[in-house]
């Protein structure tokens, strides 16, 4: 049974194969898929269709750095902001979710992580989103995905 759609999600990844992949997932909770390649083009799409939510892959800009989630939070502050990385240390998902990331999906991870991280930044599995990641647990006892937010300035 489908639930009920929200309107868009922009999803920003420059591996177009991966890509295809999660906009299939996605296309079962969102009437619309947005896929962007590039920073300039998530900052745009963000500014201009307002989407729900973005899945964002980490390595999306092409110099180091979470600059591109700070501009997003600042041009789109009510924006949810899922990030994808395939990098499990701790401090890559410390600095994202300081950044302003609302949850961190390990790309390992995305079929079964995903739309549990997508229900958790809605606010509508945060029980259902903890309990999800119970059992992958890193060696300090913390989350390895969809991981809450930390509190914003």
């Amino acid at each position: 049974m489908r639930e009920e759609s929200l309107s868009c999600v922009l999803l920003a990844d420059r591996h177009h194969e991966l890509t295809e992949g999660v906009r299939g997932l996605l296309e079962a909770t969102f009437a619309t898929v947005v896929m962007v390649a590039d920073e300039a083009s998530l900052l745009e799409g963000a500014s201009r269709l307002r989407p729900d939510v973005a899945v964002v892959d980490l390595s999306l800009a092409q110099s180091s750095g979470l600059d591109w989630l700070r501009a997003l939070r600042e041009r789109c502050p009510g924006l949810k902001v899922i990030v994808l990385s395939v990098h499990d240390e701790q401090s890559v998902r410390r600095a994202a979710l300081e950044a302003g990331a609302d949850a961190f999906v390990l790309k390992s991870a995305i079929a079964t992580d995903l739309l549990p991280a997508v229900a958790f930044v809605r606010g509508e599995q945060e029980e259902q989103a903890s309990t999800h990641e119970g059992a992958r647990r890193d060696s300090k006892g913390e989350a390895a995905t969809c991981t809450p937010p930390l509190s914003r300035p």
